[in-house]
């Protein structure tokens, strides 16, 4: 069984070792690092490259979530990264998720929510805890900043932006669409450039708001 490559970045010790300890209880799981704060967290990153990086969104006693997430991006892109808060009406929340986070999850949430939202990012796979997803939707309603398009998609990257709202990988969009990995990959880049996006989930959610999820592709 290939393991989960996970590094925990946490500036509260008691909460972090927790959580450490509860992973190397998981057969499919492997702790590979540890850390206080973002800028401690790209170092680590860097060196283990992680699959998985659990982060937590407010560190004040070093950098914080929100700006970790895309220096994590910037070296490691196909790295998933699930943040961790205790407050989800925090104004960063939704920033955290247009900087390219995963998945976001609230620290009351049980031992087993935490393994399935580490097994879903792992997988491609958006997680969001409920009251999580309700603020997420209210900005999809009422967008702060709307994506303004500097060229006009090309089809098939429209028939990607559709798969990746359905929260399908780059390897399961190329077998829908009968493309190369490698294919779909340029598309995306195409769709966040072309968007003005950071990530997957922003295109995910620009999809939801635009309506552009009801319509099949076809090979």
């Amino acid at each position: 069984m290939k393991k989960i490559r996970i590094l925990v970045v946490d500036d509260e010790n008691v909460i972090r070792e927790g959580i450490v300890t509860m992973l190397r209880l998981q057969k499919d799981m492997q702790v590979v690092g540890e850390g206080t704060e973002g800028v401690e967290a790209v170092a680590l990153a860097r060196k283990t490259k992680p699959d998985v990086v659990l982060l937590d969104l407010q560190m004040p006693k070093g950098q914080d979530g929100v700006t970790t997430i895309p220096q994590l991006m910037e070296i490691l892109p196909e790295c998933r990264i699930l943040v961790l808060t205790g407050y989800p009406d925090h104004d960063k929340v939704y920033q955290a998720i247009k900087s390219g986070a995963k998945g976001l999850l609230l620290k009351d949430a049980t031992r087993e929510q935490l393994f399935q939202a580490i097994r879903d990012v792992a997988e491609g796979r958006p997680s969001l805890s409920p009251s999580i997803a309700v603020k997420v939707i209210q900005e999809i309603d009422h967008p702060t900043h709307a994506a303004q398009t500097i060229d006009p998609l090309a089809p098939r990257e429209l028939d990607t932006l559709r798969l990746i709202a359905r929260g399908m990988s780059n390897n399961e969009i190329a077998e829908e669409l009968g493309v190369h990995p490698r294919t779909v990959a340029k598309y995306v880049s195409g769709i966040l450039r072309k968007l003005q996006l950071a990530s997957r989930t922003q295109a995910a959610l620009y999809a939801v708001r635009e309506g552009l999820t009801e319509t099949r592709p076809k090979k």
